[in-house]
């Protein structure tokens, strides 16, 4: 019988994939999943913070280089690739720590969510039309229930729950209730918990680590690959900006301008979905997340 699993979760630049790996290398016998609908892509590494090769080395990682980043990637797919992932775990005899980011996909994996099916036409239509807020107010009349549950800039979620509703004939949020449910399942969440200007700081220092470390020519190679980058992977963080900027869109200070921006607006994005969950043990942290949260996530495990 598997035990629940241990979840570390906070916005990005929080510092959850260190806290990750110091208490898995510390507890032994540990199997990270990592939960981040863009680190699934093969070849977006630098981009997404992804763990090193020597960190993957050190301690199995699960969640990684699921698909092409010329591929539609969806939380159903997720659900069923770390399925497979978590059988191995556990036949393993390990234990399985989830990094958090993502919070639709952490949902997915640890409390089970109802996926609807899919309409890929209905989806090509809605893909086509490039005003987001009035596709969030059609969803408001198709099904208010899902429109006050999703943010009206968040423009992959409006998509997907209006593929559902004509697609379906259904109200997206009749599948279950989804992510307003937060059963006791026996999992154990540990968030990490910054002020707000600290992270913001550290987003900042972040985003020029990832251009000091090839973030314009990872770009610039993945965009020419064959295929190039699908439309979710091209919307990613830093990405998009750095796509922006070589197609002249943007200078490489602007981009790198708005890059911070708009990790600071998805901070604040994901912290509003995680303290919606009141399972969470939040842990408010003002230096080093390693030292004050690690030994924390070690006692879980134990």
């Amino acid at each position: 019988m598997s035990l629940p699993p241990v979840v570390v979760l906070g916005p990005t630049a929080s510092g959850k994939s260190d806290v990750a790996m110091e208490a898995a290398r510390a507890a032994g016998g540990v199997h990270i999943v990592a939960c981040d609908a863009m680190q699934v892509y093969r070849g977006m590494d630098i981009g997404t913070a992804k763990p090193t090769a020597d960190d993957r080395a050190a301690v199995p990682h699960h969640g990684l280089d699921l698909c092409e980043p010329s591929e539609r990637y969806t939380v159903a797919r997720f659900v069923d690739d770390i399925a497979s992932a978590r059988t191995s775990v556990v036949s393993s005899g390990a234990r399985e720590l989830i990094v958090g980011g993502t919070g639709l996909y952490l949902t997915a994996i640890v409390d089970g969510l109802t996926m609807p099916g899919e309409w890929p036409e209905i989806r090509a239509d809605l893909e086509a039309d490039p005003d987001t807020a009035s596709m969030h107010s059609r969803l408001a009349v198709l099904d208010p229930v899902a429109a006050s549950r999703i943010e009206p800039s968040n423009r992959r979620r409006i998509v997907r729950a209006l593929e559902v509703c004509l697609g379906s004939g259904r109200a997206f949020s009749s599948f279950g209730d989804g992510v307003a449910a937060h059963p006791d399942n026996g999992a154990v969440f540990i968030g990490i918990r910054w002020d707000r200007d600290a992270l913001r700081d550290r987003i900042a220092r972040r985003v020029q680590r990832m251009l000091d470390g090839g973030l314009v020519d990872e770009v610039r190679g993945l965009v020419a690959r064959p295929g190039g980058l699908s439309a979710t992977a091209a919307q990613a963080l830093g990405y998009k900006e750095m796509i922006d900027h070589l197609e002249g869109r943007a200078t490489l200070d602007e981009a790198v301008a708005e890059i911070v921006l708009r990790t600071q607006q998805f901070a604040v994005r994901q912290e509003r979905w995680f303290r919606r969950d009141p399972r969470v043990r939040w842990v408010d942290v003002d230096d080093d997340p390693v030292t004050k949260v690690a030994p924390l996530v070690v006692a879980a495990l134990s």
